[in-house]
């Protein structure tokens, strides 16, 4: 154990050097607001239903109940969460966009949580859940993130065995948090932070969020029913289609577009949704990513460590990762 603290904080430290502003200053504004709770109440950050709609109208509290956590393990997962989506989603998207990301689930959340709530309230009349539950931490973030490595990277293996993919990680948690909080040991805000984060994520990636190619991924494996088990995609699809298109007529999603190519030196050429060649590449490159991280575990243990690379102003490994993942997938940009 204590050979191991040194290489942890020096693995620790050269992820923090190698990481954004944005990073920094999430993992930082997560520190603080921490060490803050100690001597101040900080309920005031979080969201309570009753007091974000008017005549209160706590509107600050949807920047920052994200950010807001109360146990130390919870300060460790939203350290773990942040750091993962820099290294992973920041090289395909840019410090902006994940900034840009980490807004709109936050936001959402609060506000999806908020009229949930009050929902929940005009069936009961219980003021509990107006008053007394709070909705903070990232748990809502750590929904997206996941979503959104199951757009870019579903299909690469988390474990071996049992085999378990990215693509199924957002719904397994799901069913893990719906499981803890059935035997109270997890509360419901925490539920729902994390369900409206799955479903705010999605809707931005598959919808909204702007790149090269236009707007969205109408791809078929980013499909909202994929998130479920196949004997219930059927059942879910066309559910979710007859509320995407309820919503396309009010204009608030666009409608799915079909691609002609006419332009193409043999015969026209048509681009469904889900058969873009940046789907093909997008796998490719996942099975890229798995060797260069097999090579990396290699790397660490018969290379110098990290001081070494410090002094002779050699790229650390993570680095070099980082670019070759920036580089070579910069086609969702």
């Amino acid at each position: 154990m204590q050979r191991a603290l040194p290489g942890a904080r020096q693995h620790l430290g050269a992820i923090l050097a190698s990481a954004s502003v944005v990073v920094k200053a999430l993992c930082a504004a997560v520190i603080l607001l921490y060490l803050l709770s100690f001597a101040v109440d900080t309920g005031c950050l979080a969201v309570t239903p009753g007091y974000l709609f008017p005549p209160n109208f706590w509107i600050w509290t949807l920047a920052t109940h994200g950010l807001m956590e109360q146990h130390v393990w919870d300060v460790a997962i939203s350290l773990t969460t942040v750091v993962v989506a820099g290294r992973l989603l920041e090289p395909l998207w840019g410090a902006l966009e994940l900034l840009i990301f980490f807004s709109v689930v936050n936001v959402s959340v609060g506000l999806l949580g908020a009229f949930a709530y009050l929902l929940t309230y005009m069936t009961s009349f219980n003021l509990v859940y107006l008053f007394t539950v709070r909705i903070h931490g990232t748990l809502g973030f750590l929904g997206g993130v996941l979503v959104a490595l199951k757009q870019t990277m579903g299909d690469c293996v988390v474990l071996r065995v049992p085999q378990v993919r990215i693509s199924v990680m957002p719904m397994l948690l799901l069913a893990l948090l719906l499981l803890l909080r059935l035997t109270t040991l997890l509360q419901s805000s925490a539920l729902a932070s994390y369900g409206f984060g799955l479903l705010s994520s999605w809707v931005y990636l598959r919808f909204y969020q702007r790149h090269g190619r236009g707007r969205g991924d109408m791809a078929d494996h980013f499909a909202f029913a994929t998130f479920f088990p196949e004997i219930l995609q059927p059942v879910v699809g066309l559910l979710a289609n007859l509320v995407h298109g309820l919503l396309v007529k009010v204009k608030i999603c666009q409608k799915t577009v079909k691609r002609y190519d006419v332009g193409a030196p043999s015969s026209i050429t048509i681009s469904l949704p889900g058969t873009d060649p940046q789907d093909a590449e997008r796998r490719r490159y996942c099975e890229i990513f798995q060797n260069l991280v097999k090579l990396g575990a290699y790397w660490s243990s018969h290379m110098p460590s990290v001081e070494v690379f410090a002094v002779h102003k050699v790229e650390t490994y993570s680095q070099v990762l980082g670019k070759i993942w920036k580089d070579k997938i910069s086609f969702w940009a």
